[in-house]
């Protein structure tokens, strides 16, 4: 009994790191969510993995979209037409990812992993312009990278907003606090595209997605309350989560081969 309780007590603490980092810097939260499933919390499937991570990926999103919404600090038309072009892709991204083989994706996601890593520390001292934000005129450069950023999701199960945050600000020069809040309308809505092609597979353990939701819920909270005050340091963030990911990339690697 108390390893029960001990084994849901791990994954509740998972899914609240997954939900802290969402909140604080708009993704990276969710690129986690996987391997802490995997290596972490000890699911056998990795397909079943990503159906999970999907689908508490998408619920936490939400509940730290509606913290900052509260704020005034989501673009909605924005977001709208971000999520939108996004939807078609993350269904086609799920789609061949089930095909291919369990540990083959993980490797191939441990890869997307060091990606993301240089990704963030290339753009750790990226400056937004102070009152930039959404024009018509930048729809089709958010249009295109709503697709990417779609697809990227639905084959690795992830929200993408580590893709999306940088993307928004240089599609529409908003400043990075609104990049984050609008990021997770598409990272929920593709989060739960995504999630909807695994479960007409029945690939989701809906006992551990309720657990990782669980502790997401508190760490969004907690998270988005942090980024409205170190809004300031996103670069030392960013930096500090990089180094995580390259650790977590290495040895998701070392296992896979």
């Amino acid at each position: 009994m108390d390893s029960v309780i001990l084994h849901a007590a791990i994954e509740i603490a998972c899914g609240t790191l997954v939900g802290f980092t969402l909140g604080l810097i708009g993704g990276g939260g969710s690129i986690l969510a996987v391997p802490l499933m995997v290596y972490v919390v000890g699911v056998a499937n990795p397909h079943v993995a990503i159906g999970t991570s999907a689908f508490a990926v998408a619920v936490n999103a939400l509940a730290g979209l509606t913290h900052h919404a509260r704020s005034g600090v989501v673009q909605w038309r924005c977001a709208g037409l971000f999520a939108g072009c996004g939807v078609a892709g993350a269904l086609l991204g799920a789609t061949i990812g089930k095909a291919v083989d369990g540990q083959r994706l993980l490797l191939c996601f441990a890869l997307l992993m060091i990606v993301v890593g240089v990704l963030m520390l290339r753009g750790r001292k990226r400056v937004a312009c102070a009152g930039g934000g959404f024009t018509w005129a930048a729809a089709p450069k958010v249009m295109g990278c709503g697709l990417g950023a779609g697809v990227l999701s639905g084959f690795f199960g992830i929200g993408g907003g580590f893709l999306i945050v940088p993307a928004l600000i240089a599609a529409t020069g908003m400043p990075i606090l609104n990049a984050i809040g609008t990021s997770l309308v598409a990272v929920s809505v593709f989060g739960f595209s995504t999630a909807a092609s695994y479960l007409a597979s029945g690939l989701i353990d809906w006992r551990l997605a309720g657990l990782f939701i669980l502790g997401g819920v508190a760490g969004s909270f907690v998270g988005t309350r942090a980024a409205r005050s170190m809004a300031g340091k996103t670069g030392l963030l960013s930096t500090l989560f990089a180094c995580v990911i390259f650790l977590v990339a290495t040895y998701m690697i070392w296992r896979s081969v």
